[in-house]
């Protein structure tokens, strides 16, 4: 029989800890290591939560106590929103088909974010567990909710009944905050997304290189914000016809094949999966770079110059959409391309020496030293004196 006596000695063990924590008696040299427990003891909590939302709902609970749904209850209890208990029942009615990802809530190894991001595509493809599930240890969230997104699309049967029901759902919403702000949401088809972005882009560019100008510094979310009162205004550039330039990826057998399947690429960089049917469409529609799999080898094409060419660039952001820092989920628009080995020493750009790196990541690398470990694509970045640090002496690195 279970000991629910044990749960609730556990919560007052758990109080009374977090009630005589005091941070400023932490020395700074393990308060990081302190932080890293509670956020994994945080994950273990998360998960059980999780795991017990769909028992929570068949016990009928909430209806004594006078609760409309099991969602509402669960957000009254745990003081979220309805839309984020509704996400939380659905994972965990998922969960009873895929093991693996719950052995993996059990031992703290995936957020609640992750798990619902996990359950919902491999419940589309259960054949894709393990291997979303290595996404969500290695990679930052948003690109785990990326590869759900694809693994979604390639499993769905009909993509096109997909994408006209997401063109009838489209909509804008607004509405104002606990702090009387004005807040914007929209949704709608990827390839509308895409021009949306673009435009925005374009005008937010405008504004930064004004701002420069000027002495000026905003974040970059500042100036998109402007860039949208512009464009309403009928400033910044907007204008009918607007053409955009973007990046569809897609392997040629699912373009031959008129749609995805398992781990297939059909979408538009930093935006989303879109139908082969829209990709055809877009191929005359908008001023698209269509990056094959079996194309081009840019990979072998050294190039002289100090920046990369054209198709260095394309390929880049095919394989690369996102800064190369294991973590960081700066999109290529807000990236830079920085050679392994400087253009100095080297005088050629070949696409396998190169990286993008946001500036963040950049500065880190070009003034303190920091540098990605060796490989390629998306990995982390260690300090200089770091065992996988390249420039560490081959006695100094960890063993493999």
């Amino acid at each position: 029989m279970f000991d629910v006596e044990r749960v609730s000695r556990t919560e007052e063990e758990l109080a009374e800890f977090c009630a005589e924590l005091d941070p400023a008696s932490i020395p700074l040299t393990v308060v990081a290591q302190v932080y890293e427990s509670m956020a994994r003891m945080e994950r273990l909590v998360a998960g059980a939560k999780l795991r017990l939302a769909a028992r929570v709902e068949a016990s009928n609970h909430w209806r004594a106590t006078g609760h409309r749904t099991a969602a509402d209850w669960l957000a009254h209890t745990a003081g979220s929103t309805a839309a984020a208990a509704h996400r939380e029942l659905a994972a965990s009615a998922r969960l009873e088909r895929l093991p693996a990802t719950d052995d993996a809530l059990r031992e703290g190894g995936l957020s609640v974010a992750q798990a619902t991001a996990v359950t919902d595509a491999a419940a589309a493809d259960p054949s894709a567990e393990a291997r979303l599930l290595t996404a969500a240890e290695r990679s930052s969230l948003r690109a785990l909710r990326d590869a759900c997104a694809r693994t979604k699309a390639a499993a769905d049967p009909d993509a096109d009944a997909r994408y006209d029901r997401i063109c009838r759902e489209r909509l804008v919403r607004t509405y104002t905050d606990a702090e009387g702000a004005w807040n914007l949401h929209a949704r709608g088809p990827a390839d509308a997304g895409a021009q949306v972005t673009a435009a925005l882009q374009a005008a937010a560019d405008a504004l930064f290189r004004q701002a420069y100008k000027e002495g000026r510094q905003d974040p970059h979310g500042a100036y998109h914000f402007d860039a949208l009162v512009g464009l309403c205004r009928g400033r910044g550039g907007g204008r009918p016809g607007y053409k955009y330039r973007a990046v569809l990826r897609v392997d040629v057998e699912a373009l031959a094949r008129g749609a995805t399947q398992k781990d297939e690429h059909c979408e538009i960089t930093g935006v989303g999966p879109i139908p082969v049917r829209v990709a055809r469409d877009l191929l005359g529609d908008a001023v698209v770079d269509l990056v094959i799999t079996r194309g081009r080898d840019v990979a072998t094409v050294v190039h002289l110059g100090r920046g990369p060419s054209a198709a260095q660039k394309i390929a880049l952001m095919w394989t690369q959409p996102t800064c190369s820092r294991q973590g960081c989920e700066q999109l290529w628009t807000h990236t830079e391309v920085d050679h392994r080995r400087p253009w100095s020493e080297t005088h050629s750009t070949v696409l396998g020496e190169l990286d993008r790196l946001c500036r963040h990541d950049h500065r880190l690398k070009t003034n303190h030293g920091w540098a990605l470990v060796e490989g390629t694509g998306i990995r982390p970045m260690v300090p200089p004196g770091h065992p996988d640090h390249p420039g560490s002496m081959p006695s100094e690195r960890a063993p493999p």
